[in-house]
């Protein structure tokens, strides 16, 4: 009885190590000029809504209409993390178009990483977190209408 429950021990032991193990959570800073060539971002998001990340300069800011999140999260099984962490940074930036669009904003500006709610701005990197069977990206930004250049 003894050699039993021990067993069951080392093996609930061992199966909590594996799940962990696979959810292990890997922050990874990738390259947003990577990203925006990658999955054809760049005309699929065409141009109806303007991105700037970090403090990265804006056109004259005419109306500040809200600041909302993203957090979407793609399969990253057999996948190098940029591959996967671009694919979620895109469904990310369409989501927030998506938003801006339904707002009457023409412009995301002071995007920055979100993840768990802790911010993280750059002007030239994104934070995506990956895990053994996912990957995610959160944003926050900020959504106005900016003058035309």
């Amino acid at each position: 009885m003894k050699n039993i429950i021990s067993t069951v021990i080392v093996s609930g032991a061992m199966m909590a190590s594996a799940v962990s193990a696979q959810a292990s959570d890997n922050k990874v800073l990738l390259p947003i000029a990577g990203a925006m060539a990658a999955n054809d971002a760049q005309s699929r998001l065409g141009d109806s809504v303007k991105f700037y990340f970090g403090n990265q300069p804006t056109p004259k800011v005419l109306e500040k209409i809200a600041i909302d999140k993203t957090s979407l999260k793609t399969n990253s099984f057999a996948k190098s993390n940029e591959k996967a962490c671009n694919w979620v940074f895109l469904s990310d930036l369409l989501q927030l178009q998506k938003r801006a669009k339904e707002l009457g904003a023409n412009a995301v500006i002071q995007i920055v990483s979100n993840y768990d709610n802790v911010e993280y701005s750059s002007d030239t990197e994104f934070e995506c977190h990956v895990g053994g069977i996912m990957a995610g990206v959160a944003f926050k930004g900020e959504f106005v209408k900016i003058a035309d250049k």
